[in-house]
């Protein structure tokens, strides 16, 4: 091993978000990178503080206090690089999701092309669109003006036109968007980023130059019909979010001063992540990762080919839960609820927790509803990412969700969980994996952070997730069936290393587990009955290595899509009992 690891340098990771603050130290323990300890403070993004920095501060605070040594000195400023006397780090990088929504207007040429692109880009960070201009509009200029100029965006994204072909069209439509942008007061022009045909590059220049401080354009992400290339645009998007919230927030200058300019959105980073990953261990499968906090649910997955990345901050549990409802109903979100719980409840739930996003549930009513409002915003969340998978025939018409190979979810609505059964079964709910899969919680959202680590050490994050810090749950058994009730649809046999066997035999409707700890390894050989597919095929079984976790080996036998019982005294028992069954209560 290299000496420049055996002396490696210390980094220290902060993430703010729209309700805590994170900060986390990563050192080198016997010639390799670990996941040391982790402060918390109350993020200060709103009053009375209004400064991201003083929630930066006290949680770096914190995190000395647990490490017993300084890390800032008596002024409040960070101590860079580390010092002989072991106070200090040698390097800071900074993830950051708190902020208001970002108003987004795409502007695109065809609905099914360009504006699509648009729309996925868009999607990749902490905006809403609230404006859709393209060729098929039928509006008149002035119409859209007017709409532009209500709407106040903070943002312009544009694409359209291949590299090199027609820019007639795409000149035509930039022309009441530019009109807009100059009707706005000049502090409250948008900024403007630019990812269409390159050839007219510099006449966006001109039009958009002299009414907006924040220019940017990047390759087109649509070089051609057939081809869409979203990563260039996706990294100048993050760091256009960076500035915007320079101008939002106080704060976030200090934190790109302290860092060297080392400041991500936490979806890009943990986007970042997932891509390296898809390309370090190259798996047959996708890799998903789900983080579900007060600011936004993000989803995002790597496949060998393509990497998704989907921002939904209208899915968020914070200050836009109480818009959840024009999402979904209050009786879609109590079908997750073991009690029985009134809809006046549950609304007045949604407008206090909007206000105070750092609560925490203090009785078992209140996690029941908690527990139940992020499952139906993470079901919304999935269902809306899906639709950007690569996905087969057999996915698209029995409306499934890929295979993935591993799972990994993060988020503050998953760390508050008490046990990791509760955190499971949330996962199942909400995301309805299909097939065999290993599901990692990632219990101190570390994700974000080594992916903003990567770009300063690129060995420190394949190290941390190595090292343990992960909390593997186990592995998922989750076969695509539909029978009737307590019908027999799979037998399981799990050979442990010294020999000894156990078996299960999953019934349509139920959960099942098989004991395999953490750190142990087994064969798992599986008998599929009545067309039952965990990825053989349709009444097909084969034997597979599995690992171990916290749960073993679960068996999911609930089908997918996953359809709870239309009767709700029917449906609170079921669901009580698929707690106590991996151990959620």
């Amino acid at each position: 091993m290299p000496s420049s690891l055996v002396d490696g340098n210390s980094l220290l990771a902060v993430d703010v978000g729209a309700a805590n603050t994170r900060a986390v130290l990563f050192d080198v323990v016997e010639s390799e990178y670990r996941f040391i300890a982790s402060g918390i403070a109350p993020s200060t993004a709103e009053a009375p503080f209004k400064d991201i920095g003083e929630g930066a501060r006290q949680a770096i605070g914190n995190l000395q206090a647990l490490l017993g040594r300084s890390l800032l000195d008596a002024h409040g400023n960070l101590i860079t690089p580390g010092q002989p006397n072991g106070s200090g780090v040698d390097a800071l990088v900074v993830t950051i999701s708190a902020g208001a929504t970002i108003r987004a207007v795409i502007v695109g040429l065809l609905k099914d092309v360009s504006l699509e692109s648009a729309r996925r880009l868009t999607e990749s960070t902490y905006a809403r669109i609230v404006e859709t201009i393209g060729m098929n509009d039928l509006r008149k200029p002035e119409q859209q003006i007017d709409s532009i100029i209500r709407m106040r965006p903070d943002l312009l994204v544009i694409t359209g036109g291949t590299d090199g072909g027609a820019s007639r069209s795409i000149k035509k439509l930039l022309e009441p968007v530019g009109l807009a942008s100059f009707l706005l007061p000049s502090e409250k022009r948008p900024a403007v980023l630019f990812a269409g045909n390159e050839k007219i590059g510099d006449e966006v220049r001109d039009m958009f130059g002299p009414l907006t401080a924040s220019l940017h354009l990047s390759p087109n992400v649509r070089p051609s019909l057939e081809t869409e290339d979203l990563e260039p645009a996706q990294r100048e998007l993050a760091h256009m979010l960076i500035s915007i919230r320079k101008h939002q927030l106080k704060g976030v200058e200090l934190l790109d001063q302290w860092s060297g300019g080392h400041i991500l959105p936490t979806a890009y980073a943990t986007g970042r992540m997932v891509r390296f990953l898809a390309k370090v261990y190259g798996v047959k499968k996708g890799i998903l990762a789900v983080d579900i906090g007060a600011s936004a649910a993000t989803i995002s997955a790597g496949f060998k080919d393509k990497s998704t990345l989907n921002v939904y901050p209208q899915f968020g549990l914070g200050e836009n839960l109480a818009g959840l409802l024009n999402y979904t109903s209050l009786e879609d979100i109590m079908r997750w609820s073991p009690l029985d719980i009134s809809s006046g409840v549950l609304r007045d739930y949604l407008y206090q927790k909007s206000l105070y996003p750092a609560a925490i549930a203090a009785t078992r009513e209140d996690l029941a509803i908690s527990q139940a409002v992020t499952r139906q915003a993470l079901y919304l969340a999935m269902q809306s990412a899906r639709r950007d998978f690569p996905r087969n025939i057999a996915t698209i018409k029995q409306n499934l969700t890929p295979l993935f190979e591993p799972i990994l979810a993060g988020g503050g609505a998953l760390s508050d969980a008490s046990r990791p059964g509760q955190g499971l079964l949330l996962l199942l709910d909400s995301l309805q994996p299909v097939g065999v899969t290993t599901v990692i919680l990632d219990q101190n959202n570390l994700l974000p952070l080594l992916g903003a680590a990567a770009s300063q050490n690129n060995i420190l994050p394949v190290q941390v997730l190595e090292s343990g810090a992960f909390l593997s749950v186990g592995t998922v058994v989750s076969p695509v069936v539909s029978a009737k009730y307590g019908t027999l649809i799979l037998r399981g046999k799990l050979t442990y290393e010294n020999g000894v066997e156990s078996r299960v035999e999953l019934k349509y409707g139920s959960l099942e587990t098989l004991p395999l700890q953490n750190g142990e390894a087994g064969k798992l050989s599986i008998q599929c009955l009545h067309g039952a597919d965990v990825g053989f095929g349709p009444g097909r079984g084969g034997t597979i290595p599995v690992s171990g976790g916290a749960l073993g080996v679960v068996f999911d036998g609930r089908g997918r899509p996953l359809d709870l019982p239309a009767d709700a005294v029917r449906r609170r028992e079921l669901i009580k009992k698929w707690n106590w069954t991996i151990g959620g209560e």
